[in-house]
């Protein structure tokens, strides 16, 4: 019997509302993810590659006819990485770093202070260690630098006898910081992969596939993803100088795949092309726990289970993010690129209680945000951008606020903590389909920004409490028509229907044939038909955790994350012993020597108002 059992799978069914659902508690129509006409292509993909028929299924939904099936179930990097000279100043730039390396100069990396920043500061730090070069890591302060270059910072590095300085994950919009730079005997390069107008700020290279001349057709790589594609670049060059002997043996890039993993799950780039093959074979590493730093972060966390997107997007992420908040900006790079035990323990255990501190300041600033925002759309519906703001609020964290905003209102947010002087550090999130990133560009060439940037689904800026209204009314415009198109799209997809004897291990492990999941691959999304919620508890911020149990008398633990003041939760806390159809994702979670696979709630309709 297939995995994905007692539900008619008729091309009937996958025409109209999946059982019916027709609005969920979570405001949408539940629909078969794979379309009617796609049903014979499921079958010959199920025969052909001797997969099993739900994976057969969700391949046919998410693949485009010229796909190959073989190649995406096992995304290599032989098949999908580029020539990295196809990206525009690759070889210029690192015949610089090769030059650099080879003559032994002083380099500085520039990062950010995410994880994005973190892993591709800890790339080069890793990289360079293996060329004997100590090269020197900074990262800005968040709280009193802010993000990117400043001209303080580089006109000190410059005093420090820095020969080149390589910024990653920022600088492609930090013209005046740069400026500094390109007045000395030092050499500024840009990796990065943010938005960015015509007008590219003084440097010997910028490599950014996102610039406007670039025809890479890399631009969803995060900024990892680029800096791999360099120290590639890199050590192609360093052949080209004899570099390497029977001495000094290159490096194996291979074994750095985990941070980039890492990266492309946290920046919530689309895990499509290159950025699948850098997280599948980034797990893979991950797994023989060879990055000290990782490692301790996983222990202190209480990672049991070989690491997941999930586990990287969900676990290790925010710890590492936490720093930059709250704390000291530095710790993630310095924690990712460490090779000492006891270094490495002592800072995953500081960014451990950084995020349990930064988990009760979002909680507080959350309610706040939540009940301006339910203002905002009491007065306009149909507002396109949640925007909010508070002077009590923690800059370090407006990122985290807008993110929970767009997952209660699902539409774009930003969020803004207003300091002295009448100037505010925004943090904006966005919804598939609305590019946030050049609203944000847009409006800095309006005149409404200090500063700004970002890509499609993430941006900040810098704005004066006198803009404040002007730029509302500039962003709901111009986001209008994106969000209205996006909106109309609210349809929950499903791949099938099971019960919990079939939600288990060896189902997730066929499943994982078709990961990894994220921003791009959606992860299978099943529904748990007319299973009755036998207990429901709010339990952390917000959170209800249940059991679900079948007909049968088969269970599930299960939980929704972020729910308790939704109609969700609220459904699921207050549903009178009824039986309720649950739509979410599957997990598998250890604990305490025990493997078990658990649900996580996405939507839940009550059957008795779907017929």
């Amino acid at each position: 019997m297939s995995a994905v059992e007692d539900i008619d799978q008729s091309e009937n069914m996958a025409a109209g509302p999946f059982l019916g659902v027709s609005l969920s508690a979570g405001g949408h129509v539940w629909k078969d993810r794979l379309e009617p006409s796609r049903i014979h292509i499921a079958m010959d993909i199920t025969q052909r590659h001797h997969v099993p028929e739900v994976l057969g299924r969700m391949l046919a939904s998410r693949l485009d006819p010229e796909d190959d099936v073989g190649i995406y179930l096992d995304p290599s990097l032989k098949n999908l990485m580029p020539d990295p000279s196809s990206l525009q100043d690759m070889e210029k730039a690192a015949a610089r770093i090769a030059s650099a390396i080879d003559k032994n100069e002083a380099i500085v990396i520039y990062g950010d202070y995410d994880v994005d920043g973190g892993t591709s500061s800890a790339l080069w730090k890793r990289f360079m260690a293996s060329h004997n070069i100590d090269c020197r890591i900074y990262i800005p302060d968040r709280m009193t630098e802010g993000y990117g270059p400043n001209p303080a910072a580089m006109e000190q590095l410059v005093a420090d006898g820095a020969n080149l300085i390589i910024t990653v994950d920022c600088g492609s919009t930090s013209h005046e910081a740069l400026g500094v730079v390109d007045k000395t005997d030092c050499d500024a390069i840009i990796i990065d992969h943010h938005q960015l107008g015509e007008d590219f700020p003084p440097c010997y290279a910028l490599i950014n596939p996102n610039r406007p001349d670039d025809l890479s057709g890399q631009g969803d790589l995060a900024a990892a993803g680029v800096v791999f594609l360099t120290l590639v670049a890199v050590v192609k060059e360093l052949r080209k100088l004899d570099f390497y002997d029977e001495q000094r043996k290159a490096p194996d890039l291979l074994k750095l795949l985990d941070l980039v993993a890492l990266a492309t799950i946290c920046d919530v780039v689309p895990l499509t092309g290159l950025n699948r093959a850098y997280v599948h074979k980034g797990l893979q590493v991950m797994r023989l726990r060879q990055n000290v730093g990782l490692r301790a972060l996983g222990e202190v966390a209480g990672l049991q289970e070989a690491p997941t997107s999930y586990s990287l997007g969900f676990i290790l992420g925010p710890r590492i993010n936490a720093g930059g908040r709250i704390g000291n900006a530095s710790l993630g790079a310095q924690l990712l690129s460490s090779n000492d035990e006891s270094e490495s323990q002592k800072i995953a255990e500081q960014l451990d209680r950084y995020n349990s501190e930064r988990k009760a300041m979002e909680g507080v600033m959350l309610e706040e945000a939540v009940a301006a925002a339910d203002q905002l759309v009491e007065r306009d519906p149909d507002t396109p951008i949640i925007i909010t703001g508070s002077p009590d609020w923690h800059k370090g964290l407006v990122g985290l606020l807008a993110s929970r905003l767009v997952d209660r209102f699902k539409r774009p947010a930003l969020a803004i903590a207003w300091e002295g002087g009448g100037e505010g550090t925004g943090s904006a999130r966005s919804v598939q389909g609305v590019d946030i990133g050049g609203a944000i560009r847009a409006a800095v060439d309006e005149g409404l920004l200090v500063k700004g940037g970002g890509h499609a689904m993430a941006g900040g800026l810098t704005v004066f409490e006198s803009k404040y209204e002007e730029l509302g009314v500039f962003l709901r415009e111009t986001l209008k028509e994106a969000q209205k198109r996006a909106s109309s799209g609210s349809d929950l997809l499903i791949d099938g229907a099971l019960t919990p004897l079939a939600a288990n291990e060896e189902l997730l492990a066929q499943l994982e044939k078709a990961g990894p999941y994220g921003s791009g691959n959606p992860p299978p999304r099943f529904v748990f038909p007319a299973h009755h919620v036998n207990f429901a508890k709010i339990v952390g911020n917000g959170h209800v955790r249940c059991s679900l149990q079948a007909g049968d008398g088969s269970r599930i633990d299960a939980v929704a994350f972020r729910s308790a003041d939704t109609p969700i939760g609220e459904l699921l806390l207050n549903n009178n012993g009824m039986p309720l159809h649950i739509a979410g994702s599957l997990k598998l979670n250890s604990w305490g020597g025990r493997v078990k696979v658990e649900m996580i709630i996405d939507d839940v309709a009550d059957p008795r108002k779907n017929r």
